[in-house]
């Protein structure tokens, strides 16, 4: 994962892990620019004046990033996406998952499938709508593939807390994309997302006002838990999704390993 993976060659990336302090400073700094200043959000870990987002859980994951090798490495700016993962394994040194802060894990937890919690993606604004949160995806395939990975799970977010200027895309996500019993969270303050009867759900304006890497995950096989959690800090409206990587298609399972057999 140390290597660049970059489909067109010319090396102006490198995604890995992050290994060193700097990296991780790097990370947090990104963090602080999407979620705080663009996104306005706050939290204990936010440090206003080194322009930080940190929480308690960061030491026990795995940090992905990606680098842009034309930015200056000495300064802090060089990371412009980022990933953090947790394995179940991790986990056991933590005692929990950062999601249940949110949701009921259990029907995860007694699965008895091999388990990573994703959370805090985000991409440097000059870069998105390109290659970068492919290149992500992509480091994420390999880590998924190296460490056994069966099922995927987290909090994504619309942003903004007004329930009802949501109702569209969260009424489509609860009666089209609702987890099957065995593998469903449920928001412990339970917003529910049953907010349009079916039938009186406009696809085309759900899918307009769902945030991109929601529908993302949707394309490749994405469920969610039941019920949504309203998270004031962080000026959202979270969901659980979850995806089963038995269950993806030959279609999206060849686009998200298409890295591995470059």
């Amino acid at each position: 994962m140390s290597q660049a993976l970059n489909p067109s060659g010319d090396q102006q990336f490198t995604l890995r892990l992050a290994v060193s302090e700097q990296d991780k400073l790097a990370a947090a700094r990104l963090r602080y620019s999407v979620f705080v200043e663009e996104l306005g959000g706050t939290g204990e870990g936010v440090d206003h004046s080194g322009r930080f987002e940190t929480d308690e859980y960061d030491p026990f994951f795995d940090h992905l990033i990606l680098v842009d090798n034309a930015r200056d490495s000495s300064g802090l700016d060089y990371v412009i996406g980022v990933y953090r993962v947790l394995r179940d394994d991790q986990m056991l040194k933590l005692g929990r998952f950062y999601s249940e802060d949110e949701y009921d894990l259990t029907p995860l937890k007694n699965s008895g499938r091999k388990l990573l919690e994703l959370g805090r993606s985000c991409v440097h604004p000059d870069y998105r709508g390109g290659i970068a949160m492919f290149q992500l995806w992509q480091g994420l395939s390999d880590y998924v593939n190296e460490h056994g990975i069966e099922v995927l799970f987290g909090v994504a977010s619309f942003h903004g807390t007004d329930v009802a200027a949501f109702a569209q895309p969260l009424s489509l996500l609860h009666h089209n994309h609702l987890a099957p019993e065995k593998l469903r969270p449920v928001s412990k303050q339970y917003q529910s997302m049953n907010l349009v009867a079916k039938k009186d759900i406009s696809r085309a304006a759900a899918m307009k006002s769902m945030p991109s890497l929601i529908k993302a995950y949707l394309r490749l096989g994405g469920v969610v838990g039941d019920g949504a959690f309203i998270d004031h800090a962080f000026n959202t409206i979270d969901v659980c999704l979850v995806m089963d990587t038995d269950r993806l298609s030959a279609r999206h399972r060849e686009i998200y390993t298409k890295a591995r057999r470059g």
